[in-house]
């Protein structure tokens, strides 16, 4: 990070983190540091972009604390994130302190006590400032506690720094120049709600106001405060995310008089605590009476703390009330400037809760001060642990699923769908003061624009085209003229990310039910690893519908030559004859008989049974996934098509131009597209364009937290009934997977002279599956942080990569003992080349995976390596061929990826010897003509500014003349 990121890093006040050499005391100066920056090596840092997704962001600034404690030697790294109200970086925060350990300081405790929208002046900077002094010096420190709904200080505590050595402060001052002389790393986050209100503001009053203005208004304390010092961080994150439903929070709802044994029993048995909350809708000026409460902005306030979420955020489905888990703070100015622009409380009321938690389970008794009634409310974030924890209680209902809102409007004769009119006595005096409306700031910063900020405003509202967003919703065909039973749907006009897909789906599913009997089928296509089943089991947990996978009705020859994915194998009369079972099972669905779905065992390449699928009204909705699920034989028999594009399918693509860009090879986008995926564009690209629901998923499965399993690997030999003590009896489930990895490589990759799994690409063959890994592991302390799964792929892709030069440079052979219960994972492995076994233990949850390890008694005996490193170690070198691998399994690697191309099929690429003069040549070629491009608008230039100024100078000598 020696050059210009460097420079960022040091400049206006940052930290000096590089020395000339350990024994070297730091530089008096920023520049002179700078200048004596090691250039020996490269960084992460050096090579940070400017903008960068939220999950991006997440991985540059783990590997960028890596590297940075790393080379200052058991010196604190301090880090700042900062940014607006609900952009996420409290999310960010708490995500990477959750990986590596760190102290997690929020700037929240720092206030004064005052309620007053969280000004700058309401944050103790002196106190702050001493405790990071005390951090960054190794010495133990009182870090103040708040409580917001008492709105006061109420006691400090003891704070020392983590082994991690990485202290991380949050807030929205987080940047401040107070404290960047404190901070190593500066981070700032944009995105969230932040950009959410605004565009939902400037939708609701269209353009009577400037989005200067708006921003004054909504956050008067960002561009005086903020905004000029997030310009100042070296990594900056546009945060889209909003609220999503993958990770969904799922409630049963009831009055509490019929169940008061039962939740008495549940709070004497754990620790019970107490929350208030006052809720306030607002409705947006100009409104007709006819707008839906959805238009709403509903923000509850808790002490001096406030949330913000957009609309009605739920779905209903039977019993269940399912929310997004995300709340969003925002200042108290924010609702003032929401009023002065109109918008009005037109509901309000008080709610009290008290509630106890055990395990995946909350319990709570809620009361409305506006209904005379508790409520007993069961809430967590698994549908199936909720309903099963409620019939073990002893609580059946009635399940109420209306929201407290609907309920207070029924009780005033307001009808659901429609907003109260301003004459309405709705109860709007129980908020315990008045909200001030700030004035607008109108004030410039100082902060000199630099050329990628002017080029991209980041730190503004999304641009006018994704402001004007027309909520969408869904409509049918020729509503009126339809017969009940044959509806269909419009498909929408625009493509959707995974989260707005995942709401738009559910919705539509609603509407065929509403309009329909059930069952109600849906598909959902698109191309190897763009996130279909992904999709369709986030939306069965939601909807509770059963998925079924088009890959149970291929046939054993296709799977036996690896070509089940593949269309060139499979002309009309073949498709036909593989879809007829998918068909019939879809006509029996239909009628509500009984339907024999078949189950295939990849391992074997064959059909091993079927299992009976009857649909009910509990579960009236299937689900069919498959590459060519919305081919024309199937789709017609579907109520909804659902295509998903991106994911793994994206990424492969942006991996492989990398690659090429690395070795000096331009290939185009296209040409990629064609190798590896060929057939795509012809036969899976025509029929996902007709779906009614487009999803772009652009959530990365590589770099993101949220698909993270931590893994402890150890060497350590451990007896079967050792492994039993760790996992739960009740649940557990053990299987055995033969499998071989092959790592593919280009030719001229810069590398250290050794083999490492980061400059390949790794490809599982297992039961008869393609598997692709693209991994860049995070490695901290003794965990690896991995992807949760592999990505399945199709044969003619890994050929495809073959015909893009990559060569096969390692070959491994392995069977794997899986044992696992739901939270963990424990995996005994078997190299065939290596002497003893390697164990795993694999979850979601760091501390679950570490105490297991530590009943087995693995400490001390762990390792990070890959199994790729342990295989070449083992070896000696005179074992090792010219690519690296071992001479012994040369031969069973050549004559696998012999076969790969065999079934990939020819697929029209030239050979890579002669596409290595191909690039160069095209590049010249492209040089040459847009020289003579721009030579001949030289010329016609030079000709044009000649007839000008001739006319000019006649023009003024006439004038002249006539003078």
């Amino acid at each position: 990070m020696e050059d210009n990121l460097l420079q960022r890093i040091l400049e206006e006040g940052g930290r000096d983190l590089y020395y000339s050499s350990p024994a070297s005391p730091p530089p008096a100066n920023p520049s002179s540091s700078a200048a004596a920056a090691p250039t020996s090596s490269s960084s992460i840092l050096q090579s940070l972009p400017l903008h960068v997704s939220f999950d991006h962001g997440y991985y540059l600034l783990v590997k960028a604390i890596q590297e940075l404690r790393q080379k200052k030697e058991g010196q604190v790294v301090t880090v700042g994130i900062g940014g607006p109200s609900g952009s996420g970086k409290t999310s960010l925060a708490e995500k990477v302190a959750s990986l590596l350990g760190c102290v997690l300081i929020s700037m929240e405790n720092y206030r004064n006590g005052a309620d007053d929208g969280n000004d700058l002046d309401s944050i103790d900077f002196n106190a702050l400032v001493h405790n990071l002094e005390d951090l960054v010096k190794g010495k133990d420190t009182l870090v103040p506690l708040f409580d917001f709904q008492g709105k006061k200080r109420v006691s400090h505590e003891i704070v020392n720094i983590s082994p991690s050595g990485v202290v991380i402060v949050d807030g929205a001052y987080a940047l401040h120049s107070t404290l960047r002389s404190l901070l190593d790393i500066r981070v700032a986050v944009v995105g969230g709600v932040h950009f959410s209100l605004l565009s939902k503001v400037r939708h609701d009053i269209g353009d009577s106001c400037s989005l200067d203005y708006l921003i004054d208004s909504i956050f008067p304390l960002f561009r005086k405060h903020i905004e000029p010092d997030i310009h100042h961080a070296q990594i900056r994150i546009n945060n889209s995310f909003v609220s999503s439903f993958r990770d969904a929070y799922y409630k049963l709802k009831c009055t509490s008089e019929s169940h008061k044994e039962q939740a008495a029993n549940f709070f004497n048995k754990h620790k019970v605590e107490t929350e208030n909350f006052i809720e306030m809708y607002l409705r947006p000026p100009y409104a007709s009476e006819e707008a839906r409460i959805n238009d709403w902005i509903k923000v509850r306030q808790s002490g001096i703390r406030y949330y913000l979420s957009l609309g009605d955020q739920r779905i209903v489905d039977k019993n269940y009330i399912i929310r997004p888990k995300a709340e969003f703070e925002v200042g108290r100015t924010t609702l003032g400037g929401l009023l002065a622009l109109g918008y009005n409380v037109v509901v309000s009321f008080k709610r009290s809760c008290t509630f106890a938690i055990d395990g995946q389970l909350v319990m709570a008794l809620e009361s409305i001060e506006s209904l005379d009634e508790k409520f007993l409310v069961l809430k967590g974030t698994s549908r199936k642990v909720i309903g099963e924890e409620a019939s073990k209680l002893g609580i059946k209902g009635p399940w109420i699923t209306k929201s407290y809102l609907e309920m207070i409007l029924d009780s005033k004769g307001v009808p659901r769908l429609n907003t109260p009119p301003l004459s309405s006595k709705l109860p709007t005096g129980s908020q315990e003061r008045t909200i001030a409306a700030p004035k607008p700031i109108r004030l410039s910063t100082n902060v000199v624009p630099r050329l990628e900020d002017l080029v991209q405003p980041w730190t503004r509202s999304p641009t006018k085209s994704d402001m004007d967003r027309a909520i969408a919703t869904w409509s049918f065909a020729s509503e009126s003229s339809a017969v009940k039973g044959n509806m269909q749907l419009v498909p929408m006009p625009d493509s959707y990310d995974f989260d707005r897909g995942l709401l738009f789906a559910v919705q539509a599913i609603q509407a065929l039910l509403a309009k329909k009997s059930f069952p109600i089928i849906v598909g959902i296509g698109g191309p190897s690893g763009s996130g279909k089943t992904s999709f369709a089991q986030k939306m069965a947990n939601i909807v509770g519908c059963e998925v079924i996978s088009l890959e149970s009705y291929y046939k054993s020859e296709q799977v036996k030559d690896l070509k089940y994915d593949e269309f060139n194998s499979l002309d009309l009369p073949l498709l036909s004859k593989l879809l007829h079972h998918a068909l019939q099972n879809i006509e029996d669905i239909r009628k509500h008989h009984k339907a024999k779905i078949p189950c295939f065992d990849f391992e074997n390449c064959s059909r091993n049974g079927f299992k009976e699928l009857q649909v009910s009204e509990d579960c009236g909705v299937v689900v069919f996934e498959g590459v060519y699920a919305l081919h024309p034989e199937i789709r017609d028999s579907l109520d909804l098509w659902i295509a998903v594009v991106g994911g793994v399918h994206s990424h492969l693509i942006t991996r492989v131009l990398r690659d090429k860009n690395r070795i000096g090879c331009s290939v185009s986008q296209d040409e990629v597209m064609r190798t590896v995926f060929p057939m795509f564009q012809q036969h899976i690209e025509p029929h996902i364009v007709h779906a009614h629901l487009k999803i772009r998923n652009d959530f990365d499965p590589v770099l993101s937290p949220e698909s993270s399993l931590f893994v402890l690997k150890s060497n350590k030999q451990v007896a079967y009934q050792d492994i039993l003590k760790v996992l739960d009896p009740s649940k557990i489930c053990s299987s055995v997977q033969n499998f071989i990895d092959i790592y593919l490589r280009l030719p001229g990759t810069p590398s250290n002279g050794h083999l490492t799994e980061i400059e390949c690409i790794r490809v599982r063959v297992c039961e008869g599956r393609f598997a692709l890994l693209i991994r860049e592991p995070i490695i901290e302390g003794n965990f690896i942080v991995q992807p949760k799964v592999d990505f399945d792929i199709s044969v003619s892709t890994v050929a495809g990569l073959l015909n893009l030069g990559y060569q096969a440079v390692a070959y491994i052979e392995a069977s794997a003992l899986i044992y696992q219960d739901g939270k963990i994972l424990v995996e005994v492995d078997h190299l065939q080349a290596a002497p003893s076994s390697y164990l795993q233990i694999k979850g979601v949850n760091k501390g679950v995976v570490l105490a297991a390890a530590t009943t087995l008694g693995l400490d001390d005996s762990y390792t990070t390596k890959t199994f790729l490193q342990i295989i070449l170690e083992s070896l000696p070198s005179t074992e090792r061929s010219s690519n690296g691998i071992y001479n012994q399994q040369a031969a069973r690697l050549q004559e696998l990826v012999e076969f790969i191309q065999s079934q990939g099929g020819n697929l029209s690429i030239e050979s890579s010897s002669t596409r290595e003069n191909l690039p160069m040549d095209g590049v010249i070629e492209d040089l040459q003509l847009r020289v003579k491009r721009l030579e001949r608008w030289f010329a016609i230039d030079l000709v044009l500014w000649t007839f000008l100024l001739s006319a000019l100078v006649g023009y003024s000598l006439y004038h002249r003349r006539c003078r």
